[in-house]
């Protein structure tokens, strides 16, 4: 079922999809960028399960209850809280311990308004928990989403920080003048 909303959806809106080895990686904090509008998460959703590839996220809390609830939760939203501290960085190493095939998606702009620079913490998840970082993305210039890469994370953050830059770089957002590929 899920296929087929994700085939109708990229059909109807003129999208292609890219996935290069994503399917071998088990687990994996995926960097979801750039992050401009709305749609991001549904084109983002549809990618992946065109090629069946079981995606989380994190999301306001708010987006997981109520009448809407159900629907987040259907996607892959994992509620969080931000008004508490909640140790994110552990809570998520803990999920990859638990699960045998887990992918987080994690937009490290944090909004979709314009950031001066990334927040880190996709970085500090994968390496807490010693998994690769994935390079998820929707390039809206070409119409095309999916996953371009991956990296183990090294003992050189700023070595694996350059390489996620460089890819980034020639991404387009929805609205490109919100989006900033400057991570540090």
């Amino acid at each position: 079922m899920k296929k087929l909303i994700a085939n109708i959806t990229l059909k109807l809106s003129g999208w292609k999809t890219e996935t290069k080895n994503i399917e071998s990686i088990k687990k994996s904090v995926m960097i979801a960028a750039p992050h401009t509008s709305n749609w991001d998460l549904i084109f983002m959703v549809a990618v992946f399960w065109k090629h069946n590839i079981n995606v989380k996220f994190f999301i306001k809390d708010a987006y997981t209850k109520g009448i809407y609830g159900f629907f987040f939760k259907w996607l892959g939203g994992i509620g969080i809280d931000r008004s508490k501290k909640n140790n994110l960085v552990e809570r998520a190493a803990q999920s990859f311990e638990k699960e045998e095939k887990l992918i987080i998606i994690i937009p490290p702009e944090g909004t979709r308004k314009r950031v001066e620079k990334w927040k880190l913490g996709f970085y500090h998840i994968a390496k807490t928990a010693r998994v690769p970082i994935s390079f998820g993305y929707l390039d809206y210039k070409e119409k095309i989403g999916g996953c371009g890469s991956f990296i183990p994370v090294t003992d050189s953050m700023e070595n694996d920080l350059d390489k996620i830059q460089t890819f980034y770089k020639t991404k387009t957002g929805k609205f490109p003048e919100l989006y900033n590929p400057k991570i540090y």
